[in-house]
């Protein structure tokens, strides 16, 4: 899990959105328009996100086909704490620059 959350979000390009959108459902479940609003990108954006973040296993849905709400998978809750090591990390390195 590690070095996937690594690729997501330090590796791969969009990856500090990644790291908002997993910090932002780790506070409660949101659908992708409501995750485009609180990061001001647009809807197209948050949706890729959340298909690279489905395929990977860190979120997961609800069943609904609209207003579908996005959750932490059960293997990221678990990992939540090696992500914000990574995150922090991160975040300073945007920081300095």
């Amino acid at each position: 899990m590690r070095r996937s959350l690594w690729w997501l979000i330090a590796g791969a390009r969009g990856g500090v959105n990644r790291a908002k959108i997993i910090d932002i459902l780790n506070k409660r479940p949101r659908n992708v328009n409501q995750l485009a609003e609180m990061l001001e990108l647009d809807y197209k954006t948050i949706k890729h996100h959340i298909d690279v973040l489905q395929e990977n296993g860190i979120i997961v849905s609800s069943e609904k086909k609209y207003g579908k709400l996005y959750f932490l998978s059960g293997k990221m809750e678990d990992n939540y704490e090696v992500f914000l090591e990574i995150w922090d990390e991160i975040k300073e390195e945007t920081i300095d620059k």
